[in-house]
């Protein structure tokens, strides 16, 4: 799982998806590729020279067992998160809403189950309480070949309701889009903000406003975007949808609107179901705001990945041959769990870490003699040479040097990098005499 969360990171790098519209654009996308040939080491029809870096052979000591299973045991805790807001929610938005969990809806949307998840932990041990993945799922996966973000509210958190973490989670995953140019997809099914905490969602410029400009940019440069209301779109849930270049809509289930029937019947004093005032058939056949129209949920997500085949999007090209090829850690990366720290006190050896993710785990390490507490290297994972920095303690005036020469280093050479944070929460370091002297003397 780990390893092909990495291999779905770097491909998306290394293989980024280029949309063609016109000749001209045509023109100037292939000289940007020409360029990038150039000035990559990884230039198409060759083939990477083969890598001979030492192997770490690292197996876990009888002294580690006792943190190793602390560390298995908080882990697993984290990752049993599958009940989300509890089975009554669940309950009630299965039989009585009659709806799809949010995870059975990315099984139906995505081509397989393998993709990687943004901020799962997000959300939880908040001033205001705990709340689930933030009440939605964020990350990245493929639809018909093609990489793409997804945002997807959780209707059993909380009905959906966005708090001030989901905005910012929110944000942070069409930053990830941006960044990247991916497409991307919303599953809409939120009650909007939650007002209690308006005051920390609406106002300022990285809040829930942003969410829509952030909409407007990616309509600007051309990053396609696809929305599935596949439940309520309350007040500024309603945005998201209809700013979309192309917006699906389940019959029954799906509502868009500003102010709901009860906001209605207080306003005016009038009676109005949810269909009636903001139903699927009314904004397919005559406001306009959805493009498709859909009976059931299935048929939604089946018109989504279909709408994601006609973006124009050139897949990258993949070597199955290599792919094949790669070899497996020597070690399981499911023992990468009990490598997760439960207490700073008793943190291991990065290395641990670094053994359970490479090819063959090997690793060529860069100043292993110097600055200690920071790792750095080159490896492979899945096939893909990356640079690695993982921190190994307290970070000193040396590792900070040696990290920078080397994060230069893979820059010059064209190589992503893969960061692990492993540092224990320390006081302030001071000078030692020698850094002084050579401070002095500098001057």
């Amino acid at each position: 799982m780990y390893r092909s969360v990495l291999r779905n990171v770097y491909n998306t790098s290394y293989g980024q998806p280029v949309l063609v519209h016109t000749m001209k654009e045509r023109q100037h996308s292939l000289r940007w590729q020409c360029l990038g040939c150039l000035m990559s080491t990884t230039v198409k029809g060759r083939k990477r020279p083969p890598s001979a870096f030492p192997v770490l052979n690292l197996p876990l000591q009888t002294s580690y067992r006792h943190v190793f299973e602390a560390n298995l045991r908080n882990s697993t805790i984290c990752y049993k998160n599958e009940k989300r807001g509890g089975a009554n929610a669940i309950a009630r938005h299965t039989q009585r809403n009659k709806k799809v969990l949010v995870r059975d809806r990315l099984r139906l949307l995505l081509d397989n189950e393998d993709f990687l998840e943004l901020s799962p932990f997000a959300g939880l041990g908040l001033p205001y309480g705990d709340i689930p993945s933030a009440g939605c799922l964020t990350g990245i996966g493929q639809i018909n070949g093609l990489w793409c973000v997804f945002i997807a509210n959780d209707a059993t958190v909380k009905g959906g309701t966005a708090y001030p973490i989901t905005v910012k989670k929110q944000l942070r995953a069409q930053e990830v889009a941006i960044q990247n140019r991916l497409p991307c997809v919303y599953l809409v099914d939120s009650g909007g903000a939650f007002l209690p905490l308006q005051s920390e969602i609406f106002p300022d410029k990285n809040q829930g406003g942003r969410t829509f400009y952030n909409e407007a940019i990616m309509s600007a440069i051309k990053i396609p975007q696809v929305s599935v209301v596949c439940g309520s779109c309350t007040a500024g849930g309603a945005y998201v949808p209809t700013m979309a270049e192309e917006a699906v809509m389940v019959h029954r289930i799906g509502t868009i609107f500003l102010g709901g029937p009860p906001l209605v019947k207080a306003a005016t004093g009038e009676e109005v179901s949810p269909e009636d005032l903001g139903g699927a058939r009314l904004h397919a056949k005559i406001s306009g705001c959805v493009d498709h129209f859909a009976w059931e949920e299935k048929e939604a997500y089946e018109c989504t990945r279909n709408i994601i085949s006609t973006l124009n999007f050139l897949l990258p090209e993949e070597n199955d041959d290599e792919r094949k090829s790669n070899e497996e850690p020597l070690f399981s990366s499911q023992e990468l769990q009990g490598l997760a720290p439960l207490s700073y006190n008793y943190t291991l050896d990065v290395k641990l870490v670094v053994s359970r993710l490479t090819d063959g785990s090997r690793f060529q390490e860069f100043k292993a003699y110097f600055g200690t507490t920071l790792v750095t290297g080159f490896a492979n994972i899945h096939g893909h040479l990356v640079g690695i920095v993982a921190n190994n303690g307290e970070l000193s005036y040396e590792a900070a040097l040696k990290g920078a020469h080397f994060v230069q280093l893979c820059d010059q050479r064209d190589i992503p990098l893969l960061f692990l944070q492993n540092t224990v929460p320390a006081s302030a370091s001071t000078f030692s005499t020698q850094q002084v002297i050579l401070f002095i003397f500098s001057l």
